[in-house]
């Protein structure tokens, strides 16, 4: 490691090409990775529409 590690928070160039890096990543691939769960963002209310689908599913006899 060197007195110049382009990693080290104090870097504003290191973190200039690390922010370009992550927007070019997220032109190219999309959102991969949400900040946060839909848990926490609140939709779904608990149930979706593909519980009632599996529900739908289940045959009469195991009821």
């Amino acid at each position: 490691m060197t007195s110049q590690d382009s990693t080290s928070p104090r870097d504003p160039e290191a973190a200039r090409r690390k922010a370009a890096e992550a927007a070019r990543l997220a032109r190219i691939f999309g959102d991969v990775l949400p900040e946060t769960t839909g848990d926490e963002r609140g939709d779904g209310g608990g149930r979706s529409d593909n519980d009632e689908w599996l529900r739908s599913q289940v045959p009469p006899h195991h009821g």
